[in-house]
């Protein structure tokens, strides 16, 4: 069902109190109003600025006198026959006694008398008493044949205002479509406007605007963030095994494997030596699948409001379930939901949050392919290795030989030096026990000596780095070590 359906059932179904919690409180109201019209129901609405209003009549007069919420909720309350009512921007005002009690008494009077009180607010807090009684609900995000409805309607409008040219053909809309989704009503809205303000067009060069735009938007909201991936696997040493496994589900995220019989693939859970390359394995992973990356900002999501960190998880998990097919990247996922495996000292936020991400892991159907990535094994919830959980469990080692000369020479070439003219061979024994990123930064760091020396970079140059700056591997021998052995035998190596 979409959002009209699915309210309307709501207001049918006689609950007596609705509580929606958005920042599109104009997308809330219009769903209400046209629910209101369709069922030939009264609406009013109440703000703290505007008192009690007809919701179905622009700019009429305000009941006298019902500004306080206290005030407009005894209002409410003594109405012989009550209707749909609205209050915008409740929840601040529920500290106060004699408002939550009003409130109390007047859902009690609403579930009587067949009435229908809607809470529209941006935010969840609001007393557990109050919660209990009603039920959520949320606003879905546009799809494809919604969004393309909006592109339509704001280029008539505009183009009513001021001559707009027009030329695109069908496959260049479905590709602005696509990269509209994940966006709500509004946000679509304006960076279609962003896109033709200037030139007065709309054509196959704005598509490139409208991506760039809708990053920025991700980026402000802080829940999921786009996130660039190498152009070519061979930027990537090493991960033999994890390579294959990704080239045989190449193509399971599109509609002929589920033709074919296969579910989309759900994910894996990369655990390593920190440095190893795990977050590189994110990358390979978007690069070889040719879908976008986006990374969640978990420690974005928490909130100091009761109940706002789980529905920012939801917004996440749903924003990205919209704009599926893509790759889902959750770095140090341990440090993310560090008090769900133990003890909680956070009131059990951490667990409800690791609860709401385990079902959406195991219930979810979109093409969302979820990359974890971990260091600390003893941090993880036991929950999140059980089997079902990820497609595969990919250990990322330390590199040996022949892919510490791989990294080396990808290095050399990003800093415009040919690698054969490097003892690659001696470089590579004397980066024993070395992690991908700490080769890398042994070439910067040769680089940067050679360049105050106004000298060439050379082998000596690099071989000196290496003694000039020991692994982690040498200074936490005893935790890597352990970490290495405890994984050996129970989880498949990525190289």
């Amino acid at each position: 069902m979409n959002d009209r359906q699915r309210f309307e059932h709501l207001i049918r179904a006689r609950h007596p109190l609705i509580t929606i919690v958005t920042s599109e409180e104009n997308d809330a109201l219009s769903l209400v109003r046209d629910t209101a019209l369709a069922l030939r129901k009264n609406l009013q609405i109440w703000s703290v600025v505007g008192g009690i209003r007809d919701g179905l009549i622009a700019d009429g007069e305000p009941a006298p006198a019902t500004e306080h919420p206290a005030a407009a909720l005894y209002f409410l309350l003594c109405q012989a026959e009550p209707g749909i009512a609205v209050m915008l921007d409740l929840a601040g005002h529920l500290k106060d006694e004699k408002t939550l009690r009003l409130l109390r008494d007047l859902i009690q009077r609403y579930r009587q008398a067949d009435g229908r009180l809607i809470l529209i607010d941006h935010r969840a807090e609001i007393p557990s008493v109050i919660a209990a009684e009603g039920i959520r609900f949320d606003l879905s995000l546009p799809d494809e044949a919604e969004l393309d409805l909006i592109i339509r309607n704001t280029l008539r409008r505009l183009h009513q205002e001021q001559r707009i040219d027009i030329d695109i053909t069908r496959k260049g809309l479905q590709t602005i479509i696509r990269n509209l989704r994940g966006l709500n009503r509004r946000q679509a809205e304006q960076i279609i406007i962003d896109a033709v303000v200037d030139d007065r067009r709309f054509d196959a060069d704005d598509i490139n605007t409208i991506l760039a735009n809708k990053r920025q938007v991700l980026h402000r909201d802080g829940l999921l963030e786009y996130v660039e991936a190498p152009v070519d696997l061979s930027e990537i040493g090493g991960l033999a095994r994890l390579k294959k496994w990704l080239s045989l589900r190449q193509n399971a995220l599109g509609d002929e494997a589920g033709q074919f019989g296969l579910t989309s693939p759900r994910g894996v859970l990369l655990l390593g030596v920190q440095g190893a390359g795990k977050s590189l394995c994110a990358k390979a992973i978007a690069t070889a699948w040719q879908q976008p990356l986006l990374r969640m900002d978990v420690g974005g999501l928490y909130d100091r409001y009761v109940g706002e960190s789980e529905r920012r998880l939801r917004d996440a998990l749903a924003q990205a379930e919209t704009m599926a097919p893509i790759i889902l990247w959750i770095d140090e996922i341990e440090k993310a939901f560090a008090s769900a495996a133990s003890r909680s000292t956070d009131g059990g936020l951490s667990q409800r949050m690791f609860g709401s991400l385990l079902t959406w892991m195991q219930e979810h159907t979109a093409p969302v392919f979820l990359v974890a990535t971990a260091n600390d094994i003893e941090a993880l919830p036991p929950e999140l290795l059980r089997k079902g959980r990820f497609d595969e469990i990919f250990f990322v080692d330390l590199p040996g030989k022949s892919t510490r000369k791989q990294i080396f020479a990808i290095h050399l070439k990003k800093r415009k030096r040919d690698p054969r003219g490097f003892d690659l061979g001696a470089l590579a024994d004397a980066a024993d026990g070395y992690s991908g990123a700490e080769i890398e930064q042994v070439v910067i760091s040769a680089l940067h000596d050679a360049y105050a020396e106004k000298a060439e970079l050379d082998t000596p140059r690099i071989l000196q780095a290496l003694q000039n700056s020991p692994p982690l591997s040498v200074t936490m021998a005893e935790s890597v070590a352990a970490l290495r052995a405890w994984a050996q035998n129970r989880y498949v190596p990525a190289d």
